[in-house]
């Protein structure tokens, strides 16, 4: 393990301005499978300034939650990790255009919602639903990492909830649902030969240009659901094939990214893509997919989360894909709600503006106490 170890880790006050304890969170490193230093500054958190709730320690995820018999659950969830750091540790301030941000790795995608929702985990002590808290590890690597993953398969109990929440940068706005995601290796095949008798071989390379080209001319579909709009993609990402400068190539591949609208499953993605393939001659392999999310904005929970945080918050489709997808396939209609711009996360001057970590804080504290 690198970085900051958890005996170095500081001690997080969730009274703290939320500003300052975004930076504190912001401060402790936590690139994917580095989580345990956050993980154990949150549960310590927790367990000093939060008597009202019951914390649980799964690995490098913190839960924690109320049991107050309330008839209604609502769940809140953050990832602790972020991607590689990029010479923006430590966190620092600045006002630009008049505007006061705070910029460093994770401040975006997603610490500034972990800050938001640790203040209030402390604070909410009488709120109007039962609450759980999830702070969890792995969520910026592959799926069968996440933490989430393990929690559903090992302890969906802890993931029951009536609505939840996910603290995905989303300019304190409200982001229903989510697309779906499919990676597929599509492969040519043909026959090596030198290069300077290329005749006796057959260009494996050669043979992706009509995949190209048809993926060119592809028409996006855009599916509206509930009012909003999500825009489908289908994309080559990645190619690869060939072993010398004089040798004609007998394998290609073009790795392919799908992202489909919600209202589609993974079954129908995927004869999709075959579809828009039909009639070459290829190999196609699905190599990682996860169904999208329903928008739920017309649940009672969630029409009372929009209701609490006002008119004037704008609400659109996601366009990408978040963990929401997971609580939507254990039936619960969730949202993505934090503080951020979404098209900051994972940039090397991600930040996040102190308007919105005041925003999102006031709006859910706005829900959550009824």
């Amino acid at each position: 393990m690198t970085g900051m170890t958890a005996s170095s880790a500081p001690s997080l006050d969730p009274s703290a301005d939320i500003v300052d304890l975004t930076a504190a969170i912001v401060d402790v490193e936590s690139v994917s499978g580095n989580e345990r230093a956050l993980a154990d500054a949150v549960e310590a958190a927790l367990r000093e300034h939060a008597p009202h709730l019951r914390v649980i320690r799964d690995g490098d995820t913190v839960i924690a939650r109320t049991d107050r018999g309330l008839p209604q659950r609502v769940l809140l969830a953050g990832h602790l990790d972020t991607v590689p750091v990029a010479a923006n540790l430590p966190s620092s301030r600045r006002v630009r255009e008049g505007r006061e941000e705070l910029v460093g790795r994770g401040s975006c995608d997603m610490k500034g919602g972990v800050a938001v929702m640790l203040r209030l985990a402390v604070e909410m002590r009488t709120a109007s639903r039962d609450l759980t808290w999830i702070f969890y590890d792995h969520e910026e690597v592959a799926a069968a990492q996440n933490s989430l993953t393990r929690l559903a398969a090992e302890h969906p109990e802890h993931l029951e909830a009536d609505f939840a929440i996910l603290g995905e940068p989303t300019s304190a706005g409200v982001e229903g649902g989510c697309k779906g995601t499919m990676k597929l290796e599509v492969t040519a095949r043909g026959t090596a030969a030198h290069s300077g008798r290329d005749w006796v071989g057959d260009n494996a390379i050669h043979r992706l240009a009509p995949v190209m080209q048809r993926l060119a001319e592809y028409e996006a579909r855009r599916a509206v659901i509930d009012g909003l709009e999500y825009r489908e993609g289908l994309n080559a990402v990645a190619i690869s094939g060939g072993i010398a400068g004089n040798v004609i190539p007998d394998r290609a591949s073009l790795t392919l990214n799908y992202r489909f609208a919600p209202d589609t499953s993974v079954a129908r993605a995927e004869a999709h893509v075959r579809e828009v393939l039909a009639g070459l001659d290829l190999e196609i392999e699905v190599t990682d997919a996860a169904p999208g999310a329903l928008p739920g904005l017309t649940t009672p929970a969630a029409q009372e989360f929009l209701a609490a945080l006002g008119e004037g918050v704008p609400v659109s489709a996601k366009q990408g894909w978040t963990d929401v997808s997971r609580f939507s396939a254990l039936g619960t209609p969730a949202v993505n709600f934090g503080p951020g711009d979404p098209l900051l996360a994972h940039t090397d001057d991600e930040h996040v503006p102190v308007a919105d970590l005041q925003t999102a804080l006031a709006g859910l504290r706005r829900f959550l106490a009824g």
